[in-house]
């Protein structure tokens, strides 16, 4: 049987938590576009 991947949470912070966002340009235009639609802003 099959099972899905079971990424560390670490990896998981590493690639899409919010010191990653803030790391790109885009990523900060992301976290931005999210606070301006009201929502609450832990990006993992």
């Amino acid at each position: 049987m099959h099972y899905p991947r079971k990424t560390s949470n670490i990896k998981r912070r590493r690639n899409l938590g919010f010191r990653a966002r803030m790391r790109t340009r885009s990523g900060r235009k992301l976290i931005n576009r999210r606070r301006r639609l009201g929502r609450q802003i832990n990006s993992l």
